[in-house]
């Protein structure tokens, strides 16, 4: 009795705080002192510039919103993407040549993208950048109290003190602030969404989820399920349905104005672009084991079965009403399909969208704990999965000035902080899945 009260008790949010503030350090000092130093580096060694390496995808937004206010130049024209590349690593990049980036950086967003940030194109992109930086830190910053509001889940303040330094200090965010990444921003905008239709603002909400859109592939799978949510209930939730349509048809309206081929055009880079960059993360699970011939099938059909278990998800729990168990297990689990079948594998800043579920499944692990030996060994090697990070680059730092240069230096030690970056969405989606065989979704909460 005694060893089970003392495996309970709660940690102390005094000793979580002060853990937290030296592995946020540790990651800060490893990403920005470390990582970042070394990969430019290697890409100058390949003959390769870094001039625009810090901000390099809002760099895409900026130069196409530039170039087409100027010279009227189509944003996805092969003159286009050479002057991305051209800005990004010197030069143009060449086909096959050993050492420059298979990522052609051909433009990937909807034109509308370019519409909504035009201003930004009137200054210098030295300043953009930094402000665009900025920016990005604060709604990250922002998303995660947003989570927790529309989770109407209420902590100390220590405790969401906690929260946002590890959320800040993870390797998605801090790669997709280094990078300008608009993942970040669509990441903040799902989850005002959700907050707002918790207040019932359901016009709101939906123009909130048209704007998602600028990156569709992080929330087809949660918007998928929103509209049959709201449909299921029209009465009461048609504005959501409305917000979000006539927002997107006027994004798309004004965009078919200013550049009637562009649907066209951006479909062809889509297509394109998921030939030349890696594939989604169970793709590359797949290939180790079984081999390049027989991953294609296998991809296929893992990934056709994870899409027709998430429309089925979402059809059963149209009808959940929001903030049931239902309702959120079903959303953050679409979201952690997202990340390992339709998100492309180096996407790792993308997986942000990940936080309702860690959050979710954090605040439910005593369901998890008491359930057996299996779902506790999950839990504990999520835990291990998620925490890793801030772990090793403490080692890592600690251990520094006594490795050898050598040592230090080589992959396996000099990586060891982001070796669980790919796992970690298999790791919530386990845990969600097993979450929702204790408490099903056809428990009194879901409809």
């Amino acid at each position: 009795m005694a060893a089970s009260r003392f495996r309970t008790r709660p940690v102390s949010s005094n000793l979580a705080l002060c853990l937290a503030l030296i592995g946020a350090a540790s990651m800060f000092y490893y990403h920005q002192k470390l990582f970042i130093p070394r990969a430019v580096a290697l890409r100058t060694a390949e003959g390769l510039g870094s001039r625009y390496s810090f901000g390099n995808d809002f760099y895409q937004v900026w130069l196409t919103s530039r170039q087409w206010l100027r010279l009227r130049r189509d944003p996805y024209s092969p003159e286009t993407t050479r002057e991305i590349q051209t800005g990004l690593y010197g030069r143009p990049l060449i086909p096959g040549r050993p050492g420059d980036p298979v990522d052609r950086r051909a433009f990937p967003y909807p034109i509308f993208t370019d519409l909504l940030f035009w201003p930004a194109a009137e200054f210098p992109f030295v300043p953009v950048r930094i402000a665009v930086v900025c920016t990005l830190a604060a709604l990250t910053f922002a998303s995660v109290l947003l989570w927790l509001r529309a989770l109407a889940w209420h902590l100390s303040w220590k405790w969401m003190l906690v929260i946002l330094l590890l959320a800040l200090s993870s390797y998605p965010a801090l790669e997709g602030l280094y990078a300008g990444q608009l993942g970040l921003l669509v990441a903040f905008l799902l989850a005002a969404s959700l907050l707002a239709l918790q207040r019932r603002r359901f016009l709101f909400a939906g123009i909130l989820m048209a704007l998602t859109t600028i990156k569709p592939q992080m929330t087809l799978l949660a918007l998928f399920y929103l509209l049959l949510w709201s449909l299921n209930d029209w009465r009461v939730r048609r504005r959501f349905g409305i917000g979000f349509f006539s927002t997107l048809a006027l994004l798309i309206g004004a965009s078919l104005a200013v550049l009637p081929r562009w649907i066209q055009s951006w479909t062809q880079t889509v297509l394109a672009y998921r030939h030349y960059t890696q594939p989604p993360l169970v793709t590359e699970v797949i290939t180790s084991p079984l081999g390049s011939r027989l991953a294609g099938p296998a991809t296929i059909l893992l990934t056709a079965a994870s899409i027709i278990v998430a429309v089925v998800l979402a059809w059963r729990n149209r009808a959940a009403a929001f903030g049931s168990f239902a309702f959120w297990i079903t959303l953050t689990l679409l979201l952690s399909i997202t990340t390992i079948t339709i998100l492309p594998g180096q996407a790792v800043y993308d997986h942000l969208i990940l936080l309702p579920g860690i959050l979710l499944l954090v605040r439910n692990r005593s369901k998890l704990r008491d359930a057996g030996i299996v779902p506790r060994a999950l839990l504990l090697i999520g835990a291990v999965v998620l925490f890793w990070p801030w772990i090793a680059a403490f080692t890592l730092v600690l251990l520094r000035p006594w490795l050898a240069p050598a040592t230090f230096a080589s992959t396996a030690v000099f990586s060891m902080p982001i070796r669980t970056a790919a796992s970690l969405p298999f790791a919530v989606l386990a845990l969600l899945a097993w979450t929702i065989r204790l408490s099903p979704a056809r428990n009194p909460e879901s409809a």
